[in-house]
């Protein structure tokens, strides 16, 4: 039987990315509803119920099709598989660092 273990380098990409994804919701799930907010299509209240229905729906009815696409064609270890790793979490940190720096300065990170 053969163990892997992962190396600390993508524990720390994959932390950061989820970390990423946590925040950057924050954004979307914002500007999703001062749309129709602002446009006094809904309430406040019904559009923030509105979005998390549909966000909680959508997760079973679309699936996971993108997931299972991406998790079945991981190739070997190489020199390309290290630099991918490097590139991703140096992007994740920085669009980390604009999405929580955008705010502050009224700026909204998709224009950053």
């Amino acid at each position: 039987m053969m163990t892997t273990s992962l190396d600390p380098v993508l524990v720390f990409i994959i932390f950061v990315a989820l970390t990423f994804d946590f925040l950057n919701g924050f954004h979307d799930a914002a500007n999703s509803i001062a749309t129709v907010v602002s446009t006094r299509v809904l309430s406040p209240q019904k559009a923030v119920l509105w979005a998390a229905f549909f966000n909680f729906v959508a997760a079973f009815v679309l699936g996971t099709h993108v997931a299972k696409t991406i998790g079945s064609g991981i190739p070997a270890e190489s020199a390309f598989v290290t630099a991918f790793v490097v590139g991703a979490g140096s992007s994740f940190v920085a669009a980390g660092i604009a999405v929580l720096i955008t705010p502050r300065v009224r700026v909204s990170p998709a224009v950053a």
